[in-house]
């Protein structure tokens, strides 16, 4: 089975242009290809995960990858999949951001000697002349077909500003100048993203000619990549020091039984023969299969030192025993009032909740656990005693744990 074929059994490609010469390039490691990421924030995110992992899967079979940071078109916004306008952002943080995605991409792209690269888009794009944007590039698109773009037509009930309607013609100048200055072959995006690809095929042909290899592809679920990233407390961040490798583990750990075993056959690296077996498994079988999803993410991400920590401090909140691993809260002197505090203020200053009315909401609900106890008053106290030692654990809900120490 070559790459193709690979991508294709772990339902990842969704639509493509020129199968046969796409086939062609993937198996035979002669594809230069690129997927953009914006730098909207100073993380990447579980969102990002199917992206990366292509790209690792990729190079693996001898192909090329580009990392196209988006420091340019950031500086628009792009409008899909969005009902309102992209806060619009410093050079210097889109730089920061930027400098700490190639950290966390290295994890999964080897940028040694020329095997991959990262790009910024800024260093075209800033330097455009207006009037040389309009006559080369501009003239190529058909404003009526740009409005029956799916990312075009969410946006134009509350208004499309021109400043967005223009993220259509910077991406595909993007493919553009990536052709003519790396050989880049191949753009890969999500399924929101097909519109703007086909735009940079189309200006390549209309630009260079029928014959320039220019092939575009899209990633199936993609789009449903980026609600992955998504719960209740925000996005399930790449960053240790935004989600640490016990709550990245538990995010994995408790996905819905209906979406396990589709996201390791296209998030995981374990061969498709043993994810084919799996294919089989119910009931319980189902939270073993969790565990293994965790466990292979967790260690892609903060590497098996950590994977192997989150996975031991789960299971021992589960059997009630020690759970060293997992996040810590400190408390200090200070957060006592008369020598205690009460589960509110345990559950704020942890960082489970973000205020005291929810964390009323979580204790009134039976939403809270301190020791393997549900606490169901919320005028429940703790002397210091209580934090001494190894502290106790504090569950909300599900997912979220924390072990309270006193500083």
């Amino acid at each position: 089975m070559g790459i193709y074929e690979e991508l294709q059994a772990r339902g990842l490609i969704a639509q493509v242009t020129d199968e046969e010469r796409i086939r062609d390039l993937v198996n035979n490691g002669k594809a230069t290809f690129y997927i953009g990421f914006d730098p909207t924030a100073d993380s990447l995110h579980v969102g990002h995960f199917m992206a990366l992992c292509l790209m690792k899967r990729l190079q693996e079979a001898g192909n090329k990858p580009i990392a196209l940071i988006g420091g340019g078109t950031a500086m628009i916004g792009d409008p899909s999949g969005r009902s309102d306008m992209r806060q619009m952002m410093t050079p210097e943080t889109i730089q920061h951001n930027c400098d700490c995605f190639k950290r966390q991409m290295s994890r999964f792209i080897d940028f040694s000697e020329g095997k991959a690269l990262m790009v910024n888009n800024a260093d075209w794009l800033l330097d455009l002349n207006y009037v040389e944007v309009l006559r080369e590039v501009g003239a190529h698109f058909s404003v009526n077909r740009m409005l029956t773009a799916e990312c075009y037509k969410q946006r134009m009930e509350k208004g499309l500003s021109f400043l967005e309607f223009n993220y259509m013609i910077m991406q595909s100048y993007d493919f553009y100048m990536l052709f003519q200055k790396y050989g880049c072959n191949l753009q890969f995006g999500g399924d929101d993203q097909w519109s703007n690809m086909l735009g940079g095929t189309e200006l390549i042909r209309r630009k260079l000619g029928e014959d320039a290899s220019a092939m575009t592809i899209t990633l199936l679920l993609n789009s449903e990549g980026k609600k992955m990233g998504k719960t209740q407390s925000g996005a399930v961040w790449l960053d240790p020091e935004k989600t640490s490798p016990f709550d990245f583990y538990q995010y994995w750990r408790n996905v819905a039984d209906a979406d396990v075993l589709k996201c390791i056959r296209m998030l995981t690296f374990l061969p498709l023969e043993e994810i084919d077996r799996m294919d089989a498994w119910e009931g319980a079988q189902l939270n073993t299969a969790k565990e293994i999803l965790a466990y292979e993410l967790t260690k892609l991400v903060h590497g098996e030192e950590e994977a192997e920590k989150a996975q031991t401090a789960a299971k021992a909140l589960f059997s009630q025993g020690a759970a060293a691993d997992m996040p810590t809260a400190e408390l200090t002197a200070d957060d006592l009032t008369d020598g205690s505090i009460d589960i509110l203020s345990v559950l704020v200053k942890s960082g489970l909740v973000p205020s005291r009315a929810e964390a009323r909401r979580a204790v009134q609900q039976g939403g809270v656990m301190v020791d393997g106890e549900k606490v169901s008053d919320i005028k429940t106290a703790y002397g210091a005693d209580a934090f001494a030692g190894e502290g106790m654990v504090v569950k909300k809900g599900k997912k979220n744990f924390r072990k309270v120490m006193m500083k």
